[in-house]
């Protein structure tokens, strides 16, 4: 990490010269601008930046949609500030000279306030929330994704189809087959290092090419930051080497890319962990309230773990991502899985989640339903012992965008914990996706149809 003392010694030597200001998306996209390092010094440290208020209100392709009420046509589609928040100024090792820091979105009046639908705002909201009960919310987000040898351009012009694989068999914790990509990995890991972030392993997965890179579990925020910081580069890393890695949830028939994300309380005042006690999987009543209230909402939440229409692809028995709204101890056949040992590392994960999520949008998601549970003392059912996948009882994950969208829009619980107008303007994100896939016509109708119908 960098000082803001630090950059400017770097930036007088010649060893800094880019600074890029980077927000985050609704689709958990970095967007941003690059600065030359001295126009930065002089200029946006004191004053900030700006950018265009459409940054919130556009599809993944970048396309202007209706349905927004905070920026449309209507509305001049003006701009909205970008303050830097210095604490996660850092270099970015894959480009030479050059450093980052992530910023807050505030509307241009006089009190500057936080835009609502910022992801990152969403989740200081709920955190705010969570400190005010007494606790500090600690996660970490374990990113599947698949490495192809083929770049990006090339993949477009496939129509990113008959791509080759990093690896041509599964290579779950194969050393053989992921040492075959071991100069991708170990880039990845040391200029992540360099980054700020603390990776800690790679292994490989069962999809064809499929790995995962795991970091040091951290506050929230902090986690989040470097989620979107490492999703980002990697990207650009793999492009450097002439390859590209998706992080779809579902590429393909196989294995789907996963993002579990592990989360657990701590106090505020003495920042000890509380999870541990006498009661269900060894929790304790905050604990196990906390993951009643996950439960309880998880369904009205999906949206925030499952965003997109292929989210939902990875929701099959059998596959290791979860169906059942069940929660066991070190069970990965359920939606929360209980792990680790004695009271410093006890956590819970959701399995929910997909390498597409928003971490922002999920973590707030998370802290929401834990102080649902705590703020309503809710009790925790009995932990599942076995396969949930065949447990007829229990609610089920939403298997579409569209279920999840009438549970979002539906929830009273979300519009307390976030607002109307978050819970709108989600919502609408939603039905601008739905709308587009319903107007497509896909591989599967003209293979079914072209000729045989």
């Amino acid at each position: 990490m960098l000082t803001l003392e630090e950059l400017a010694t770097q930036v007088d030597r010649g060893d800094i010269d880019t600074v890029v200001v980077a927000i985050t998306d609704m689709q958990g996209r970095l967007q941003g601008k690059r600065f030359h390092a001295r126009h930065f010094m002089d200029e946006v440290v004191a004053n900030g930046t700006e950018g265009c208020n459409y940054l919130l209100a556009v599809d993944v392709e970048m396309n202007t949609v209706e349905g927004y009420e905070m920026s449309s046509w209507s509305r001049g589609y003006g701009d909205f500030a970008m303050t830097p928040d210095f604490s996660t100024l850092r270099p970015m090792p894959w480009h030479p000279g050059t450093a980052l820091v992530i910023a807050d979105l505030n509307w241009l009046d006089h009190d500057h306030t936080p835009v609502p639908a910022s992801p990152r705002q969403i989740l200081q909201k709920q955190l705010a929330r969570l400190a005010d009960a007494g606790y500090r919310a600690y996660a970490g987000t374990e990113l599947e994704f698949v490495l192809y040898k083929n770049s990006y351009e090339d993949a477009y012009a496939r129509g990113y189809r008959d791509l080759t694989p990093g690896n041509i068999f599964n290579a779950d914790y194969s050393l053989l087959q992921t040492a075959r990509v071991e100069p991708f990995l170990r880039r990845l890991r040391n200029d992540m290092f360099g980054a700020g972030l603390t990776p800690e392993s790679a292994k490989g997965e069962c999809n064809l090419g499929q790995h995962e890179v795991a970091f040091k579990y951290d506050e929230a925020q902090a986690a989040c930051d470097n989620h979107v910081i490492y999703k980002n580069g990697a990207k650009e890393i793999a492009a450097q080497e002439g390859m590209s890695v998706t992080f779809m949830a579902k590429p393909n028939a196989r294995e789907g890319n996963s993002c579990h994300i592990h989360f657990s309380l701590r106090g505020v005042r003495d920042g000890k962990p509380v999870a541990y006690g006498d009661g269900p999987g060894h929790t304790s009543p905050v604990m196990g309230a906390a993951m009643a209230g996950m439960l309880a909402t998880m369904r009205e939440f999906t949206l925030l773990f499952a965003p997109n229409i292929n989210s939902y692809k990875r929701y099959v028995a059998g596959s290791f991502a979860p169906t059942a709204v069940r929660w066991g101890t070190d069970n990965r056949t359920c939606s929360l899985r209980l792990v680790g040992h004695g009271p410093a590392s006890m956590r819970v994960e959701n399995r929910v989640p997909g390498a597409d999520v928003n971490p922002y949008l999920a973590v707030a998601g998370l802290v929401a339903g834990a102080l649902h549970g705590i703020e309503n003392d809710l009790a925790l059912e009995d932990e599942y012992v076995g396969n949930a996948y065949v447990d007829e009882t229990a609610p089920h994950v939403p298997a579409t965008l569209r279920d999840a969208l009438a549970l979002w829009e539906g929830s009273e619980i979300a519009r307390n914990a976030f607002g109307e107008d978050v819970v709108a303007h989600y919502a609408n994100n939603a039905k601008v996706e739905l709308t587009a896939f319903d107007a497509a016509v896909t591989d599967w109708e003209l293979v079914r149809g072209f000729e045989r119908l």
